[in-house]
């Protein structure tokens, strides 16, 4: 199978269509990374999505739809969500309903609730549109891997595998959507991103990160398993202990390796003279900086070394359950403000 790079266009959108219809997977740019799409109401094409990704088959999926398709043909909407789809949709929110059924049980992964997300990203969209059905999409990597904020990131894991890349340039948010629970009267966050716990608690009066327990079942992708890891050794510093990972920086070098740093700006700019990786200075540039700098490190670096942020809150609660997965840290999300 030959694999296409294409920007959204009539011809293409036609193409995309036509493969989608015949249980074809299809990548595609959202705002956040890029998707692996497939018709979410057909098994054997979710199944394929499963299988290009190596992905647990208890791992759900995301459906995608477009900004105006009726989500109530798929799932039940308490009343107080509506205020939460009217300030952050389109957007890097997935919101987790109790399910209707209307789509395959391999979506879900047998569970009663379905993902539901709108995206933001006008590729997203126009796809979305042309299909005029929900796509369940996770990240367009393989399984473990770092997630895709490129067209060619998605052809380096995927290439003569798929027939389809749509391009929409690289995402700039840099880390999935925010997952929400809200199947409850209280939201409960089952991974954190952009949309924050406060900017939901503004909105909605409160909202509380969920807690995976061991043996339980993952309700959301990004709840167990490791993630995010570039194919490079990785060693992982805390913020207090820069200098100690610097001079772990100079015994790689002597011991012949090619070591690379990946920190905030402020610490890049303490060793000018060593290998950086600047994540940058705010929570949104180390959002949209993190991929991107996973996948040149495991192109230039045979070991990584990680220097956690300083930052908490907010935005770095997504930032750092990235970080301390792809480093090989507790997977457990780590809420130092809660």
């Amino acid at each position: 199978m030959i694999t296409k790079i294409l920007p959204v266009s009539p011809r293409s959108l036609a193409w995309a269509k036509e493969l989608i219809e015949s249980g074809e997977v299809v990548a595609f740019h959202t705002e956040t990374v890029y998707g692996l799409g497939a018709d979410a109401t057909n098994d054997a094409a979710v199944k394929k999505v499963f299988a290009l990704k190596g992905r647990p088959a208890d791992n759900p999926l995301i459906s995608h739809v477009h900004t105006e398709y009726d989500i109530t043909r798929l799932v039940e909407t308490p009343a107080w969500t509506k205020r939460l789809r009217d300030r952050f949709l389109p957007g890097p929110l997935t919101m987790v309903y109790p399910s209707k059924g209307k789509v395959s049980p391999f979506v879900s992964c047998g569970l009663p609730t379905l993902s539901i997300r709108v995206p933001s990203s006008p590729t997203a969209q126009a796809f979305l549109r042309a299909v005029d059905l929900p796509i369940a999409a996770p990240s367009a990597n393989r399984s473990k891997h770092v997630s895709p904020v490129t067209a060619q990131h998605v052809y380096d894991d995927f290439a003569g595998e798929i027939p389809l890349i749509l391009d929409g340039g690289p995402s700039q948010g840099g880390i999935e959507s925010t997952v929400l629970d809200c199947t409850g009267s209280v939201p409960l966050i089952l991974r954190a991103g952009l949309v924050t716990r406060e900017m939901i608690a503004s909105e909605v009066g409160a909202c509380e990160f969920y807690t995976l327990h061991e043996g339980e079942r993952p309700k959301s992708p990004g709840m167990a398993y490791k993630h995010y890891a570039p194919a490079c050794r990785t060693v992982f510093f805390a913020a207090e202990n820069a200098e100690e990972a610097a001079q772990r920086y100079a015994q790689e070098e002597r011991d012949g390796e090619t070591p690379v740093l990946m920190c905030e700006h402020a610490v890049a700019e303490r060793y000018p003279a060593l290998r950086a990786l600047d994540l940058g200075n705010t929570p949104e540039e180390m959002a949209s900086n993190l991929y991107a700098h996973l996948r040149t490190a495991e192109k230039t670096a045979t070991v990584l070394i990680g220097i956690d942020p300083k930052e908490r809150g907010g935005v770095m609660d997504g930032v750092r359950n990235r970080m301390l997965r792809a480093f090989g840290q507790d997977a457990k999300e780590r809420h130092d403000d809660a």
